[in-house]
């Protein structure tokens, strides 16, 4: 871990680091259970959302100068309608909702204490903004004989419980991306997990 760097940026200070954000992205994301078949120009657009918000913050995981990780967040008002409407259907403030976008790691630097960096870090941003109660975040829902599921594969819900998130079945969003076997885009469910950052 001594060669790993931690480094914190918010709002428009990640501009200089959105082309490895965007190319990270794209390599994390191709792989199970997201299949995304990214393209850089959509991936930079995507990522100016963080340049507009001035309560986002964006944690990198430096080796050397290469970026081998990421983690991002941002108030959920800051996110599109997709993301705000699972909360305010279900009686949420989205004004007290921290929004954790993605943590995005490359495999030969998982196992190394990382991944919880980036969730505490967020954690702790939020808490400093003070007008935030939960953090939350989705991920993508695949069937359980998915034709591209590694038969290694382990869901990460097991290490999210332990960070005290929880899986809210209720908050269900959609979002639609081109998988690498597909042709076109197509709509993919996307389940929310909550964690209230003041609870004991």
């Amino acid at each position: 871990m001594t060669h790993i760097r931690i480094q914190s940026l918010a709002g428009t200070d990640l501009a200089p680091w959105i082309p490895d954000l965007a190319r990270l992205r794209i390599t994390v994301f191709r792989d199970f259970p997201y299949l995304y078949d990214g393209s850089f120009e959509y991936e930079e657009n995507y990522l100016q959302t963080y340049l507009k918000s001035k309560d986002s913050i964006i944690i990198l995981a430096l080796d050397g100068q290469h970026v081998v990780g990421a983690s991002t967040g941002l108030p959920l008002t800051d996110e599109t309608g997709e993301f705000q409407q699972p909360f305010v259907e279900q009686g949420y403030e989205p004004g007290k909702v921290f929004y954790c976008a993605e943590s995005v790691l490359l495999p030969s630097h998982r196992g190394k204490g990382i991944y919880k960096q980036f969730f505490s870090g967020r954690e702790g941003h939020a808490r400093a903004l003070a007008r935030f109660e939960y953090c939350s975040f989705c991920c993508v829902q695949r069937p359980e004989k998915h034709p591209l599921r590694p038969v290694d594969y382990v869901p990460l819900d097991a290490v999210w419980t332990r960070f005290g998130y929880r899986k809210q079945p209720s908050l269900v969003t959609h979002y639609s991306w081109k998988d690498v076997d597909e042709q076109q885009e197509t709509e993919k469910p996307m389940v929310f997990w909550t964690k209230n950052i003041h609870a004991n």
